[in-house]
């Protein structure tokens, strides 16, 4: 996965994220391997730090949902 589509999938799921509630209807845990995935390929330090900031959001949602 090149940068350009890393941005491009970094920027769809920070849209996502912020609009999402545990009882959606796709789990938080298909969230999470998307940004996983997103991480696993972002070589760039700011896809790296936009990434993690994701995945500690969608720990505060999973919190909120016990």
């Amino acid at each position: 996965m090149g940068h350009c589509h890393v941005e491009q999938d970094l920027e769809h799921l920070e849209r996502i994220v912020a609009r999402i509630s545990p009882g959606d209807r796709i789990p938080l845990s298909y969230w999470r391997k998307r940004v996983d995935s997103v991480l696993a390929a972002a070589r760039l330090p700011s896809h790296i730090e936009r990434a993690k900031k994701l995945i500690g959001t969608l720990d505060l949602l999973e919190l909120s949902a016990h």
